[in-house]
């Protein structure tokens, strides 16, 4: 089950275009202790299930005791009526009278014991439908919460995206799965144990023919599933690929390069082959287990004709009554559907369990404990300092920032320059607490941000990142995301819209602020690179309590006209805000306070544009260059 949301494009490490899918992983030696520490997840899922809706969950349990029980009594009332007819037809041939109602009393009780057990499958069946959507809701809550509480660090580890993959295709399903087969289980036993008190007064072996003719297929079937989930596990990453073939296939952000190089076969292609290597695997363990299946199936088929044969020749021998051997036939046979039902439900919540251990695996995924508390810094009006900050990403062994240092003083901007990959976007994911610096330390109004309530700081930042999001929503709603205290606040939005330069062409739109944006919707309009700027411009102005504003490239797909309009406007409004810009446009820098020229992670230049151009060094040469291509 989804989550009911258009997948993210997983990402995709280039070495995995090339490798071949390797072998599965060996066998697990120690099998039982791993089949029996795999129900350990049972109890949660009980548990879970419980807090989802303890009125549906009571009410399977009721509905499992009447369809446990009543099988037996439904079994014990048969004898009674073949007893009840022998002895009618014996009294009409005495005596040439019949009398009907010893008969039709327990022909009635029987329809009252089938009646009863329908109503309680059918209640069953009603009540597992409706928590399989309550429950399936709450899962991908819990899912989409649990994400809510990761760093950047996480989302960007591909094996973490491994774990979240399987836990969002199975988990949602499974937790109900195992305890319909908990209920199951306890149904069958329940039966079982009804059947057994009727069968033990015919011998104490039939029940041991029954029990070894169901096993082999149990023990074949816990064996194939745990084959199966090591599969399932060891293929997330090829999986993961596929998803993401698809995705470049068959949207709209980038189908239009696709088509124009030609990458449709190419691409499917490739999904064709993980899939027939996928699908290869799957045929070959499917194969296995069907056959295995049938051959121990065969066991049980033996067993329970045996026991027929015993209780005829106990009949023909006088042994037993035409209504014992009834109910025995009856018993035997419901007793061996029972006992391989319940060992299917074992087997069933094995798998179950192994499924339902990737959820929990994502769920207990280590978060580092937010320490912060302060809303106030130790010097309020000190601004923002980066005092030699370093910083290299997980994983990685050469640093993408070093020795950083810096102060922007309330009122004060500062412009990054320098080439793509030399550090900018991440000295701001550093300010923003998406990552916390490797060395050194960043303080705001004179406390380290680390100490500061990460909900406080970020309400004081106003952000536009380079690859900031198309949201599929309404205009409005586009804008409202800036501020979710104000998310439906239509004033704030047509302030906001206007400082961003958006209400033209939004008044020019059929539903103004309302109009559905993108196309993955019904009546979706779709926005020009520049106009989705200005829409993400605005978002960062409905921040209004903000007093730290960060454009990452704020007007790349803007033209030169809306460009000295955008900047013009943000002098007018900056006021004692403390800005941050990050362009490759020189135009928009030169009015900053202090220009930072960085290059592979240092700063190599810094000053303002006065004195830059005076030093004559990288930031002169390139604004020269850059300024006589307009010539």
């Amino acid at each position: 089950m989804t989550l009911g949301i258009p997948p993210e494009v997983p990402r995709v490490s280039s070495p995995h275009l090339r490798k071949t899918i390797p072998s599965p992983p060996p066998e697990d030696n120690n099998r039982l202790s791993v089949f029996f520490g795999v129900f350990r997840y049972s109890r949660r899922a009980l548990a879970l299930v419980w807090q989802t809706s303890r009125p549906l969950t009571l009410g399977l349990a009721v509905c499992t005791l009447i369809a446990g029980i009543l099988p037996a009594v439904a079994a014990w009332i048969g004898q009674l009526i073949v007893d009840a007819v022998v002895a009618a037809m014996a009294h009409h041939r005495d005596t040439g009278s019949v009398e009907w109602w010893p008969v039709l009393r327990y022909v009635l009780a029987e329809a009252g014991v089938i009646a009863a057990i329908a109503m309680a499958q059918r209640g069953l069946s009603a009540q597992q439908s409706l928590l399989r959507a309550l429950l399936g809701q709450k899962v991908n809550v819990m899912i989409l919460e649990k994400a809510g509480t990761l760093s950047l660090a996480q989302f960007e580890d591909s094996e973490f995206y491994d774990k979240l993959t399987r836990a969002r295709r199975e988990a949602s399903i499974r937790p109900l799965g195992l305890v319909n087969k908990t209920f199951s289980l306890l149904q069958n036993a329940i039966s079982l144990i009804s059947f057994g008190v009727l069968l033990v007064q015919f011998s104490p072996w039939a029940i041991l023919i029954l029990v070894i003719g169901a096993l082999p297929v149990f023990v074949s079937e816990a064996k194939f599933s745990g084959d199966a989930f090591r599969l399932f596990r060891w293929r997330s990453p090829q999986t993961r690929m596929q998803v993401y073939l698809e995705t470049v296939l068959a949207r709209e952000d980038s189908i239009k390069e696709v088509k124009l190089f030609g990458l449709e076969p190419l691409l499917l292609d490739r999904y064709r082959k993980i899939f027939n290597t996928l699908y290869g695997e799957d045929r070959r363990l499917t194969i296995r287990r069907e056959t295995w299946g049938f051959l121990l199936g065969l066991l049980g088929t033996l067993a329970f004709y045996g026991a027929y044969a015993w209780v005829v020749v106990e009949t023909v021998t006088g042994q037993l009554t035409l209504g014992e051997m009834t109910m025995y036939l009856m018993v035997f046979k419901q007793g061996q559907a029972a006992l391989s039902a319940s060992l299917t439900s074992i087997s069933g919540m094995y798998e179950d369990n192994l499924y339902l251990s990737n959820l929990y695996e994502y769920l207990e995924q280590p978060v580092a404990a937010e320490r912060g508390t302060l809303t106030q810094g130790a010097k309020p009006g000190d601004g923002i300092r980066f005092e030699n900050v370093g910083f290299t990403y997980p994983g990685a062994t050469m640093p993408v920032l070093s020795t950083i240092s810096l102060h922007i003083k309330p009122g004060g901007s500062l412009a990054l320059v320098g080439a793509n990959g030399s550090g900018k976007t991440t000295l701001i994911k550093l300010l923003t607490r998406l990552y916390e610096p490797s060395e050194g330390r960043i303080l705001l109004d004179g406390s380290d941000l680390r100490d500061w309530d990460i909900q406080t700081l970020r309400r004081r930042i106003g952000v536009i990142f380079q690859d900031f999001v198309r949201y599929q929503m309404k205009v409005g709603e586009n804008l409202g995301a800036g501020d979710v205290a104000a998310f439906e606040d239509e004033g704030r939005w047509q302030e906001a819209a206007r400082r961003g330069l958006a209400e033209t062409f939004i008044a020019d739109m059929p539903g103004g602020y309302h109009t559905q944006l993108g196309r993955w919707f019904k009546d979706g309009q779709e926005l020009s690179g520049g106009q989705w700027q200005k829409i993400a411009l605005s978002r960062a102005y409905m921040r209004e309590s903000a007093d730290i504003l960060v454009l990452d490239e704020p007007t790349a797909a803007m033209d030169a006209a809306a460009e000295a309009a955008v900047f013009a406007n943000f002098r007018e409004h900056g006021g004692d805000k403390m800005t941050i810009l990050i362009s490759h446009r020189f135009s928009t820098v030169r009015s900053a306070d202090l220009i930072l020229v960085i290059d592979g992670g240092e700063i190599l230049e810094q000053g303002d544009h006065t004195s830059l151009m005076a030093t004559n060094g990288r930031y002169a040469r390139l604004f020269r260059l850059q300024a006589k291509g307009y010539e």
